[in-house]
């Protein structure tokens, strides 16, 4: 884990519950390079507007076929969107060791010097064994749903209570049922989580289109409790 830049990790037990969105709010605000180590098609990379079918080379896939002795080049945001390392759909066939993962990591926040945020791929495959191990937190959030809330408490029960994670309640809507605010509360207590920030059910939030951060200036009426709410996130996380 390195003292000079953070990495943090946004992680999940299954997709489709908003990780990629909170990646790449939480690297927006932060000011954080985005490092997208997802390799499905709809994640951190082809909302940021990078298409791998249309490129040549991959700075990812290029750096981890030298061996971890080439330092990839991030792409500029130009003030409107993170900092991107796009991710690629081969990730996940030549995916690193966690070690090595965490080790690059490492290795490329303080070559650029930069902070980092890594969209992981769900589940604890090894590069986002790695991400995780590299942190200092990991921002898990979760659904008030069955399948969810299943998920999250793999991914809990995978990793123990070594791990720094924070959960981060997701899409919430109106009044949360006592059986899944029990279940959390469980989940939490036992596997020492803690529960830092809600964020709202804005349904119009799968239906952009636009690729610039929802945080970025001007932020319309709408998206202002969302970017205060990612805030509140962004401002937990620093405090670890």
């Amino acid at each position: 884990m390195s003292d000079e830049y953070r990495i943090d990790a946004v992680a999940a037990g299954k997709g489709g519950v908003g990780k990629t969105t909170l990646a790449y709010e939480v690297a927006y605000q932060t000011g954080a390079v985005l490092v997208d180590l997802d390799w499905d098609k709809g994640g951190a990379t082809r909302a940021w507007g990078y298409r791998t079918e249309d490129r040549v080379r991959s700075p990812l896939i290029e750096a981890l076929e030298s061996g971890g002795k080439k330092i990839p080049r991030f792409m500029d945001g130009k003030g409107s969107r993170p900092d991107l390392l796009a991710g690629h759909e081969d990730f996940g066939l030549i995916q690193p060791t966690p070690e090595k993962m965490a080790d690059l990591l490492e290795t490329w926040a303080k070559a650029w010097g930069r902070d980092i945020v890594v969209d992981t791929h769900p589940g604890g495959v090894p590069s986002t064994m790695g991400a995780m191990a590299a942190s200092r937190s990991i921002l898990v959030p979760s659904l008030f749903e069955k399948k969810p809330m299943e998920g999250l408490e793999g991914l809990l029960e995978q990793l123990g209570t070594t791990y720094p994670m924070l959960i981060i309640p997701n899409r919430v809507k109106g009044v949360v049922p006592d059986n899944y605010m029990q279940w959390l509360t469980r989940l939490s207590r036992d596997y020492q989580a803690p529960v830092i920030q809600y964020i709202e059910d804005f349904t119009w939030i799968p239906r952009r289109t636009l690729l610039r951060a929802i945080s970025s200036e001007p932020i319309p009426k709408r998206a202002e409790d969302f970017v205060s709410q990612v805030a509140a996130v962004v401002e937990e996380m620093k405090k670890r």
